[in-house]
């Protein structure tokens, strides 16, 4: 069904975790993997123009995606599953998500996602949102399997509101 996965992955436990469901549903479908790290451009504002420089920002950033990416590919080596390791620049991440994962063809984007919804989602600015917003692309959302309990947990209290207040305008 599935030939060709874009994994976007940032580092975190819960990216780390997506990881993992990635690799296996790759590995049923007989699927190679693309994974994906994004860090955004450097920004030296005057201020801070002697405390770091752009080549110090760039080794960072290259040995932290480096990182990344190495120990997303242990994952698929010790699976058996074909994959290639992406690293972009942009300030838009999810822009670089979309545009990766057209350019390698992919049929699907598989994500991590920490569950914020509402204003929280808006004020975070979820990554996620803006490629679920945005793609053409089947996207498929991992949440943690704590998450899902805790929001489990919360659709299951009862709250009995003491008072209801109307508020005409």
């Amino acid at each position: 069904m599935y030939r060709h996965l874009l994994v976007p992955t940032d580092g975190s436990p819960l990216s780390d975790e997506a990881i993992f469901q990635a690799v296996e549903l790759a590995k049923t479908f007989g699927a190679k993997i693309f994974f994906l790290t994004v860090t955004e451009p450097c920004r030296i504002s005057s201020r801070h123009a002697n405390q770091l420089t752009l080549g110090t920002y760039r080794n960072h950033v290259e040995e932290r995606a480096s990182r990344i990416l190495t120990e997303a590919a242990k994952v698929a080596v010790a699976s058996g599953v074909d994959y290639e390791l992406i690293h972009l620049e942009d300030s838009q991440p999810y822009e670089a998500i979309i545009r990766a994962a057209t350019q390698t063809e992919c049929d699907l984007i598989a994500m991590a996602s920490h569950g914020h919804r509402g204003v929280s989602a808006l004020v975070l600015g979820s990554q996620t949102v803006k490629v679920l917003t945005h793609s053409t692309i089947p996207v498929l959302v991992y949440r943690s399997q704590g998450e899902q309990a805790k929001i489990a947990q919360r659709d299951q209290c009862v709250v009995e509101p003491k008072a209801v207040y109307r508020i005409a305008w």
